[in-house]
């Protein structure tokens, strides 16, 4: 038959499968990429993308995900990481005959308070750590430890901003936040930023987990570490078409709205909240479902013991880990209730902090042994800090005050530097002396070592560009490996 297009030139049918891939491979090629290209995670333009920075890493990543272990309260850091002999010589005398006392949130000024704990180097490094932590304590060549950080707020709602969002006020983007609007979320099917409550939401509430003025689609999202994670995420219709309808009914809704008045951050939001929702619906039970974990590590984990927080505790962590497999961005951990208080001892000190401790012990050192066993540590970056720490003086009798002074926080994994300690307080473990770090310094780190630059991850508001360290914060290099 003779060509109709006499100008064109005729290509020959492939002869076996063979000659037929040879021939589509470039074009199987191409559709990956085009794929790809619709996720900002990947795609080279992601600067055209609504609400992402459009950078991606400045330099070589060393983590490409976050586990923050928030110890909600204060933990005490000479009663966990900072051990102060100073305070077993001169247990029960005046603290003011030796330094000068600063005013403290209830100023019930008691007298220096020796820990009722021991501690012990361990590992080859030979950091210290007090008997509330024998597991963590196994670990400890794994850990950065940082004893110089500082807070500027000695109360738990405006050092929880601060802590969380690089701001004593409310209503600023969470870190979480910025992390994900920065790079993006490899998950397609997950919220790129996941809090895991296990019972306590911090002072200050959801806040410390918004968006602010970066688009909501950044916001955390609460799971339960328990059932089915997030509430209505099994369909209700009665078939699956029944339920593509109501969407396709919605995004017509939507896109009316869109025609009519703009396109605008909530609606944008709530598009994309109802396409990730749809897609949670099969991501969520599966990630959630750590019956499947085999039984030795549940063990490990901890969620066979005795004591129900450390279950709570335990299970969170496993659900991190599994998150974290998925691609999951930024994942933090709330404590779970436990009798009495959170880490915030004003009074019953030893009681407060073991029951604190027994809760979290064993299932963070599972983690760390975990992600180290199926190569994952080294990208993952994982975070232990409370929002401030406790005075080495009693308030009262047998509690610590608190004190944004000097405290402790410590990093694993994701390019720190292992088996190091990082800055000092002073011999009373009261105030930081060497190498102090603030808050900004552990934020700009933590983006650091994700690969982002702090000081060039801006978002403009209010007329000016915002970013997560304002115009603070230094990388503390002296904990990156």
């Amino acid at each position: 038959m003779n060509n109709p297009y006499p100008c064109q030139r005729t290509q020959s049918l492939p002869t076996s499968r063979r000659e037929m891939l040879s021939k589509c491979v470039s074009g199987f090629g191409a559709l990956a990429l085009a794929g790809l290209q619709t996720d900002r995670a990947f795609a080279g333009n992601a600067d055209s993308q609504p609400g992402s920075a459009g950078h991606g890493p400045h330099h070589k990543p060393r983590a490409k995900n976050i586990i923050f272990l928030y110890m909600d309260g204060g933990p005490s850091q000479v009663d966990t990481f900072d051990p102060k002999p100073m305070l077993d010589k001169y247990n029960g005398k005046d603290p003011g005959e030796f330094f000068q006392v600063e005013p403290t949130q209830f100023n019930n000024t008691g007298t220096v308070l020796a820990s009722p704990w021991e501690f012990q180097q361990h590992g080859v490094s030979g950091i210290p750590v007090s008997s509330l932590f024998p597991n963590v304590a196994q670990c400890v060549d794994e850990l950065a430890v940082v004893r110089s950080m500082t807070s500027e707020f000695p109360e738990h709602t405006f050092a929880n901003y601060f802590l969380h969002t690089g701001s004593g006020f409310q209503g600023r983007p969470s870190i979480g936040a910025w992390v994900n609007y920065g790079l993006g979320s490899v998950c397609q099917d997950l919220p790129g930023f996941v809090v895991l409550n296990g019972g306590l939401i911090p002072p200050g509430g959801l806040d410390c987990f918004g968006s602010g003025f970066l688009p909501a689609t950044y916001q955390g999202s609460v799971f339960k570490p328990s059932g089915t994670g997030v509430a209505n995420v099994t369909p209700s219709e009665a078939s699956a078409k029944h339920q593509r309808d109501k969407l396709a009914l919605i995004n017509q809704l939507d896109g009316l709205a869109t025609r009519q008045f703009g396109k605008h951050d909530s609606l944008e939001s709530a598009i994309k909240n109802y396409e990730l929702a749809y897609a949670m619906q099969m991501a969520v039970p599966e990630v959630m479902a750590i019956d499947k974990e085999p039984a030795h590590l549940r063990r490990s984990y901890g969620l066979e013991a005795q004591y129900g927080p450390t279950r709570i505790y335990a299970a969170q962590c496993l659900i991190a880990r599994r998150m974290i497999e998925r691609g999951v961005r930024f994942i933090e951990l709330t404590c779970p209730k436990v009798k009495g208080d959170r880490w915030d001892q004003h009074g019953g000190l030893k009681t407060g902090h073991e029951n604190n401790a027994r809760a979290v012990d064993q299932p963070i050192a599972a983690l760390l042994k975990d992600l180290r066993q199926r190569g994952m540590l080294d990208e993952t970056l994982v975070v232990w800090s409370g929002e401030f720490g406790r005075t080495p003086f009693a308030q009262g009798k047998n509690g610590r005050d608190h004190n944004q002074y000097g405290f402790t926080a410590w990093l694993a994994g994701g390019g720190v530097k292992p088996g190091t300690i990082y800055g000092a307080t002073d011999e009373w473990g009261y105030k930081a002396v060497e190498n102090r770090a603030e808050m900004h310094d552990l934020h700009a780190t933590m983006l650091h070592l994700l690969g982002v630059e702090h000081t060039r991850s801006t978002f403009r508001f209010s007329g000016r560009d915002m970013r997560l360290t304002d115009v603070h914060g230094h990388v503390m290099h002296g904990i990156v490996g």
